[in-house]
């Protein structure tokens, strides 16, 4: 089964995200904040993370760049969703490495094609 991590400190996010993703039968790993994601990726096998840009503890951009020195998530697709919506916001998430840069809120049917893109190809 398919899995993929929400990462957003904001619990209504998660749940939004989560419905979304639950519809198409993939289970949802939830993570408060970038440390927490951290730790959790390393005992999960995840398909895909939607990570936000602003959160306590340890932000999007620095979870991205962590996540990808390890090397089992060097190309685990990354989805960065924000309410950060400067270019300069989409340069730095594809500069850590993200693959696709949205704003807050994503419409359902967006990120099931982006879901299909990422890890359905």
């Amino acid at each position: 089964m398919t899995r993929v991590m929400v990462v957003d400190d904001s619990k209504t996010v998660r749940s939004y995200h989560g419905s979304i993703l639950k519809s198409m039968g993939i289970d949802v790993v939830e993570a408060e904040n970038g440390m927490e994601a951290l730790e959790k990726s390393l005992d999960s096998n995840i398909d895909l993370y939607l990570v936000d840009v602003n959160m306590p503890i340890m932000d999007g951009y620095s979870f991205i760049q962590d996540l990808r020195k390890q090397e089992n998530h060097k190309t685990v697709p990354v989805i960065m969703i924000t309410t950060q919506a400067k270019e300069e916001d989409k340069v730095n998430a594809f500069k850590v490495g993200a693959n696709i840069f949205e704003t807050k809120p994503i419409k359902p049917n967006q990120l099931q094609a982006y879901i299909e893109i990422l890890i359905n190809s």
